[in-house]
């Protein structure tokens, strides 16, 4: 899809609604990253995560994220087909 937009006297664009819409843009705190690729301007979306969300985002907790999917792909650990199994693994280990 190519659309063409006008640039207003401040340096402004306005992205149709339909885009605005798809992407999230529409939402309160909603950004877009402006990349500068070899002769090309990209607009990526960068939608404001839920505050009640941010601390999976947090470096730290992705890191050990990142470690926990290291020891599950060799194998380390058990894995529990639900959160109820997992419980009752706990009751049984008492």
């Amino acid at each position: 899809m190519s659309d063409f937009l006008s640039i207003q006297s401040r340096g402004t664009v306005s992205l149709p609604a339909a885009i605005r819409r798809r992407y999230r843009l529409d939402e309160p705190g909603a950004q877009v990253e402006v990349i500068d690729a070899d002769g090309e301007i990209i607009l990526r979306p960068k939608v404001a995560l839920d505050a009640t969300q941010a601390w999976f985002w947090d470096p730290s907790w992705q890191a050990g994220e990142k470690e926990a999917e290291g020891q599950r792909n060799r194998g380390e650990g058990t894995d529990y087909p639900s959160g109820e199994d997992f419980l009752e693994s706990l009751d049984a280990s008492e």
